[in-house]
């Protein structure tokens, strides 16, 4: 998987798309491997849209919302004024309410996707599964108030390529490689963000990278025993791992011996003009 350049449509030659393909909402448990990320990665992300300054006034757009984690807690401990949660599937919004969520189910990919303009336009773990993602990283620059910002987060995987092999090497590159091949996901342009968001003409641009910890019973180890159990189909029709793979490199990420680097998250931020 390569970096897309920069003035070429982007393409890709899977069939499928996230929720039909892989990880379906409608399926048991989907609802709690979502939140075991939130758990992983909300701290930060509230910690980057308080620096910010999201909070009283601000009305806010959160596309990819998933369970709705980042949503409710603008409202809650951020204070914000409105926020528009969107998912292609809602279920797991409608079914936590909250006074000032608005929710929307709507497709990012769809042309006529706009739904108003924002102080905060967020998205996180989204642009990095769908085609075309430098335009609709365009279309959510287009929803900004002046002066409002875009927050973009997606995964980030600085080890799996280099580390020594292992079966949780093995299981990270067949995850990453079967879901490019069933949905189009590709994390390896995501170091861009920057670049991306400059060239797009926001302001004051600048990006962080969060690397969870892999700590026996943790949130984030949790997260990804499910996901490739999950994505099983899609991993062992790469030929890089077979369900005895997957099984050992479950099993180390709850043993005392796991020793290794998780992929992790970048977010990238910047503000429109005026």
């Amino acid at each position: 998987m390569h970096p897309s350049d920069g003035g070429r449509p982007e393409r890709s030659s899977a069939s499928g798309q996230y929720g039909e393909a892989v990880f379906q909402p409608g399926r048991p448990g989907e609802d709690e491997r979502i939140d075991l990320g939130a758990l992983t990665y909300d701290d930060t992300t509230i910690a980057r849209l308080r620096e910010l300054g999201a909070g009283p006034g601000w009305s806010c757009l959160d596309v990819g919302a998933g369970t709705g984690s980042v949503a409710r807690r603008l409202l809650g401990e951020l204070g914000v004024t409105r926020v528009l949660a969107v998912d292609r599937d809602t279920r797991f919004l409608a079914a936590h309410p909250q006074p000032g969520l608005d929710v929307l189910e709507a497709d990012l990919a769809d042309p006529g996707f706009d739904p108003g303009r924002f102080h905060l336009v967020h998205a996180r773990f989204v642009l990095m599964h769908l085609p075309a993602r430098q335009q609709l990283m365009a279309r959510l620059a287009r929803l900004l108030l002046p002066g409002g910002a875009l927050v973009l987060s997606d995964a980030f995987d600085p080890d799996s390529e280099t580390a020594p092999p292992s079966p949780y090497t093995r299981a990270v590159q067949a995850m990453w490689q079967g879901l490019h091949d069933t949905i189009g996901t590709d994390v390896s342009w995501t170091p861009r963000y920057p670049q991306l968001l400059r060239g797009l003409g926001l302001e004051a641009v600048a990006a962080e990278i969060h690397v969870p910890p892999l700590v026996p019973g943790s949130a984030i180890s949790r997260f990804w025993a499910v996901t490739w159990d999950r994505a099983r189909e899609a991993m062992t029709a790469t030929g890089l791992v077979d369900d005895a793979d997957i099984d050992a490199a479950i099993r180390y990420l709850d043993s005392p011996d796991c020793a290794a680097l998780s992929p992790g998250m970048i977010t990238a931020w910047g503000r429109a003009g005026g």
